[in-house]
């Protein structure tokens, strides 16, 4: 109800970008209020940046593309989301789809954030006697008001690159430390067994590496990956089994995916600081305008068009998924009687039989959601972190009197 609040105060700040905001007439129409000017569309853009948790909007991203390894993985995860009225069917598709475990999996469920990072060339120090390989990833971005849940490593593994046959391996990963001399040691965070025959995405719980370079920024110093037979008699390189480090199809780059929970001490901006800046002269009914706009008023209870398009916002260079958010909103009448399709509570049917024994001690019960539903928006952060965002109750599903 927060959010929806927040969209109608915004219908006269939002609905003339020509398009941009869709809006229902009440006729089985979609209506645009007048233009905006610079300075107010800037407001908009700011506030809804606001209600995404960012502080202000990506840079252009130059190099970015869904078709690299991250992004790709995060969009599947979001396709995965879209259906969150059959709970069973979507990790049925989830599960088939990605290859994830049943940990995994439990971590999108909880999540609010998912974030991944690209592996990127950065001069690390050398480990002595290294056959593995050194990764690194950039950080510095992961928003400091979530709660990480877990963070797993990403390796794609090609059978047809393998020069070993017929053969089991270890893979484990090491979190590259400082020690005592100046030298980098390996500091142990966790390994899986693979196999030579083996085709497709393989793991890593790496969450204590990202915990740590949050708490200490300078002690970054990346991961070092390492392969061994199983009976762990001598190391080989990752490239020997078909694990991509660095070179090959972009599609399978490694990455590091970071499972995030918003912290309980955040709170973004409320209705009352939105609307202060919001010119009096434009905070009129959201349902008649100075534009011509006009809505039915003695239309029952029900749900209407609110949409954004985020291609009108000129975002679509950042925000991967969706194309646009599709709010609703509710308006309407709820005179007596109450028929069913108004979806009318208890407490409102007495509401409105108070209201016409004295209508001007009671007032009507009013037109309101009662079922709202969550969205997720995918987007680049920068060139090489890309962010899946939940937002709770986000979107109007049914509307009833209350």
């Amino acid at each position: 109800m927060h959010f929806l609040l927040i969209f109608l105060s915004f219908k006269l700040v939002l609905a003339s970008l020509n398009p941009g905001l869709y809006v229902d007439n009440g006729r089985n129409q979609s209506a645009i209020d007048r233009s905006l000017s610079k300075v107010e569309q800037k407001e908009m853009e700011m506030e809804f940046l606001n209600l995404l948790g960012l502080p202000n909007r990506p840079r252009k991203i130059k190099k970015a593309t869904v078709k690299k390894s991250a992004p790709k993985f995060l969009l599947d995860v979001y396709k995965s989301l879209l259906d969150e009225d059959d709970e069973d069917n979507r990790r049925i598709k989830r599960d088939a789809d990605l290859n994830l475990s049943g940990d995994e999996q439990q971590k999108i469920d909880i999540s609010d954030v998912i974030m991944t990072f690209e592996s990127i060339n950065h001069r690390v120090d050398s480990v002595r006697h290294e056959r593995g390989k050194r990764l690194w990833f950039d950080v510095s971005e992961l928003p400091v008001a979530e709660d990480i849940v877990g963070v797993e490593l990403k390796i794609y593994q090609n059978q047809s690159l393998s020069r070993h046959r017929g053969r089991n391996y270890t893979v484990t990963a090491y979190q590259l430390i400082d020690s005592e001399n100046g030298e980098n040691e390996l500091e142990y965070m966790s390994e899986v067994e693979t196999s030579s025959e083996f085709t497709g995405w393989i793991g890593l719980n790496v969450t204590r590496c990202l915990a740590s370079w949050v708490a200490f920024p300078e002690s970054n110093k990346g991961i070092y990956l390492s392969v061994q037979p199983s009976n762990k008699t001598h190391e080989i390189r990752p490239e020997d089994i078909g694990l991509v480090t660095v070179r090959g199809n972009e599609a399978s780059h490694p990455f590091m995916v970071a499972f995030l929970k918003a912290s309980t001490s955040f709170k973004p901006r409320t209705t009352r600081n939105v609307r202060s800046r919001v010119k009096k002269s434009n905070l009129v009914s959201p349902f008649f305008n100075h534009g011509g706009t006009q809505f039915e008023t003695r239309s029952p209870c029900q749900i209407n068009t609110l949409y954004i398009s985020f291609k009108d916002l000129k975002w679509q260079d950042w925000i991967i998924a969706p194309d646009g958010y599709a709010a609703y909103f509710c308006h309407g009448e709820c005179n007596f009687p109450l028929n069913a399709h108004m979806n009318a509570s208890n407490h409102a049917i007495v509401q409105t039989l108070a209201h016409l024994m004295n209508p001007l001690k009671y007032p009507k019960s009013c037109c309101a959601p009662t079922k709202l539903s969550p969205i997720s928006v995918l987007y680049f952060l920068d060139d090489h972190n890309v962010v899946l965002k939940k937002y709770k109750q986000m979107v109007v599903k049914t509307c009833g009197c209350r």
